[in-house]
């Protein structure tokens, strides 16, 4: 009884993230991986990484998510708000919300809309929205790291995400947080900056482990300022092999507040994708709710 339970726990999930998907205008053209031109890595330069022109394409290209006093939510994208004369009333928590390495997918809105039920603004910037980006993993093998500086990359579009998002009135500048999924967790595990305004109040990282044979991939680059969870089944089919298997325990700083939480038995052990189960929303949410400027 307890499987099938869970089977369609898993079915209302999935129709519940195809409804978002095309409420939203689905994927978007060129914003995930099947449908995204993608640039050969000999054509990208180090110039690439922080190209102006490419931070901003990301940042307008973002998923947003805004909550309304009255209940429910905006759903737009950055362009979209831009474009429009929507009446945006309050001032909210925000998480920045850094996507995988396929891109925009269903498990995107899965996301940012779990955070906006709960009262929580979300940006989800899109880095595949430059024009120039070279192809990072192949999921249909779980292949990641297939540019090595899609980490540079994708650290500067969160930088550059975090810094604009605090100058918005509808942003609580004090309650900015940092969630990454995936390669996105790879990225907000290693965002560092010493600018004020690219600090946020805490770090979520789900389903990345914080091994890597790349040094610049490896561990936590947090300040002790920002405490970080980590999320991750010890059998998650992408981190199997000798570089990548384990988790996030060694780097983590309990002093602080910081947490990781590897779910070694259960379904939960074999899973990538953590958030759309009760008790790791739980537990985000009591994360957020511990570290939030209240």
């Amino acid at each position: 009884m307890l499987r099938i339970h869970r089977m369609l726990c898993r079915l209302l999930a999935s129709l519940t993230a195809l409804l978002a998907l095309a409420s939203c205008g689905g994927t978007g053209t060129g914003l995930h991986n099947t449908t995204k031109a993608f640039t050969p890595q000999s054509a990208m330069q180090s110039s690439d990484w922080s190209n102006p022109a490419e931070l901003e394409r990301t940042w307008q290209a973002a998923r947003v998510r805004i909550p309304k006093s009255g209940g429910g939510y905006i759903r737009t994208t950055m362009e979209g708000l831009n474009r429009g004369s929507r009446s945006i009333t309050g001032t909210w928590p925000t998480v920045i919300y850094m996507h995988g390495c396929t891109g925009v997918w269903s498990g995107t809105y899965t996301r940012i809309d779990f955070f906006a039920r709960n009262g929580y603004a979300v940006i989800a910037p899109v880095s595949l929205a430059r024009e120039k980006y070279p192809k990072s993993c192949a999921p249909q093998t779980h292949r990641a790291g297939l540019h090595r500086p899609t980490l540079r990359m994708r650290q500067n579009d969160a930088g550059y995400a975090i810094a604009k998002a605090k100058t918005l009135p509808w942003v609580d500048a004090d309650n900015v947080f940092l969630m990454g999924f995936s390669e996105g967790g790879v990225i907000t595990a290693t965002f560092f900056s010493t600018s004020p305004e690219k600090s946020v109040r805490a770090r979520i990282v789900e389903g990345w482990t914080c091994r890597s044979g790349w040094v610049e991939y490896k561990g936590i680059n947090a300040p002790d300022s920002e405490p970080v969870l980590t999320l991750v089944g010890s059998k998650d089919p992408w981190y199997q092999n000798v570089w990548t298997k384990g988790n996030c325990t060694k780097f983590i700083e309990p002093s602080n507040g910081s947490r990781s939480v590897v779910y070694s038995t259960g379904y939960l052990s074999t899973r990538h994708d953590l958030l759309e189960y009760k008790e790791v929303r739980e537990t985000i949410l009591g994360f957020l709710e511990q570290h939030r400027n209240h």
